[in-house]
């Protein structure tokens, strides 16, 4: 007994010192199908991986991590893949409490008519607040870590972003006529210096200048805007060459297209956003590879509206960083960046009547690093790689619709679905483990949102 007991000793403290040896991590994510999205496109089978103070410590083989690292938290990926928190290159938030408004409309009756008027009836700060977390609720369940959002009192977002432990580019809107938050120009550009100023340098918010578009903005509007985000090297988010309407506007205005009109003012740079991006000629893609803008295709927003397709294909065959969004949820509608990778290729492939057009591996790309590139946040996130940001998601790859499973990138474009997400990790943080929440009270959230839709339906005037 005194012997078994003895050798049972000295084997814990045994253990005890291989422990100590091992280095600390904050999180280890172990036993996965770990899809990188790096450079190298590296795809591990038993992968594994580790994460301190917010960053990628380790990747590699789960069996090399774990004899390398320690760590008080770790989550067995057994059956998913770890891979890259999907990027959201272009949303607006809060418009998710006008889920469904006005529907099966062209794009300019919709605004002009429908939601330009609802939002002068109901966006408050306080709405803004509820709406933000309405659809971060439905982006973290469905893997979005990184989102761009145009939107008015964007403080707010910035605050429900921070407060959920999301990541965002967020820019404040700039338009041509009086707004839920500014009623002037002036008071917008004061607002939004303000903005700028508060948010610099945080780890999770890059604030943004958003003037909305060609047709709402005018000259001078546009160029204050480009030289407000050049003075605090922040991006712009803007519409860009979303529908015919804008086209004909640009033409009869300026006497060139969106793209070329931009350039000759000065507003096209790599620090620009363009979302939509769907009324372009060759010439027009020439010059944004050129002037390293970087796009969003929305293509169920654009689907739905008929404003017609983006020639994602011909952009990122000449370098233009192309990256996935949903578009506001009044006009998709809802946060699903699985369907919208689904439908990315599909179209792409439907348009140009090519199966091999846009495959699922690019398609992934664009939701992950390269809709990082567009946004011009790719050294911080968009792939698994040390030094990086741990922004992360597991994806269940066991449901009947999952199996089985031959190419994953084929498997997260096609089969997978929103749903399917286990687990997402932002920043380093667990914000959502085995499909529950952990920084947000998503029943407090939904009953809000149902409390907002007595309001705004009985103020909308059909």
């Amino acid at each position: 007994m005194t012997f078994c007991k003895t050798t049972a000793l000295l084997f814990l403290a045994f253990a005890s010192i291989r422990a100590q040896d091992k280095r600390p991590a904050d999180l280890l994510l172990l036993h996965g199908t770990v899809v990188a999205m790096d450079q190298q496109r590296r795809v591990l089978e038993d992968g594994a991986l580790a994460v301190k103070d917010g960053l990628i410590e380790a990747i590699g083989p789960s069996d090399k991590i774990a004899s390398a690292y320690r760590s008080n938290k770790e989550i067995d990926a057994r059956g998913a893949i770890i891979m890259p928190g999907l990027i959201n290159a272009h949303t607006h938030m809060a418009m998710s409490l006008f889920r469904g408004l006005a529907e099966d409309r062209s794009l300019q009756d919709w605004l002009q008519k429908f939601i330009f008027p609802a939002e002068a009836k109901n966006v408050t700060a306080d709405f803004v607040t509820w709406g933000t977390k309405l659809s971060i609720v439905e982006m973290i369940h469905g893997g979005t870590t990184t989102v761009a959002d145009m939107y008015y009192f964007e403080d707010e977002v910035a605050q429900a972003l921070k407060d959920a432990g999301m990541r965002g580019v967020l820019g404040e809107t700039i338009i041509g006529f009086p707004a839920p938050d500014n009623k002037t120009s002036e008071a917008a550009f004061a607002y939004t210096e303000k903005f700028l100023t508060h948010w610099k340098g945080d780890s999770l918010i890059t604030a943004a200048v958003a003037p909305h578009s060609i047709y709402t903005c005018s000259e001078k509007l546009l160029k204050d805007s480009a030289a407000l985000a050049r003075a605090y090297h922040v991006p712009i988010l803007m519409h860009l060459a979303e529908a015919p309407y804008e086209m004909e506007v640009s033409r009869r205005e300026h006497g060139s297209s969106p793209v070329q009109y931009l350039a000759r003012i000065g507003v096209l740079g790599p620090d620009l956003l363009g979302a939509h991006c769907v009324w372009m000629d060759q010439a027009d893609i020439q010059s944004l590879a050129h002037y390293g803008v970087g796009c969003s295709y929305n293509p169920s927003s654009n689907m739905k509206s008929a404003a017609g397709l983006m020639p994602a294909t011909e952009m990122l065959a000449v370098g233009v960083g192309v990256g996935i969004g949903t578009d506001g949820a009044a006009s998709n509608n809802n946060q699903d960046m699985f369907e919208e990778m689904d439908l990315a290729a599909k179209l792409q492939k439907f348009a140009h009547a090519d199966p091999t057009s846009l495959p699922a591996e690019e398609t992934v790309a664009m939701a992950t690093i390269i809709g990082a590139r567009a946004l011009h946040i790719e050294k911080q996130t968009g792939s698994l790689e040390i030094g990086k940001k741990a922004d992360m998601i597991v994806v269940d790859t066991t449901a009947p619709h999952a199996t089985p499973m031959y190419n994953v990138y084929a498997q997260l474009v096609y089969a997978l679905k929103a749903a399917d997400v286990r687990t997402t990790i932002i920043n380093g943080r667990v914000v959502m483990e085995d499909g529950k929440l952990l920084t947000l009270d998503e029943a407090a959230i939904l009953a809000k949102a149902n409390q907002y839709k007595k309001q705004v339906a009985g103020s909308f005037t059909h």
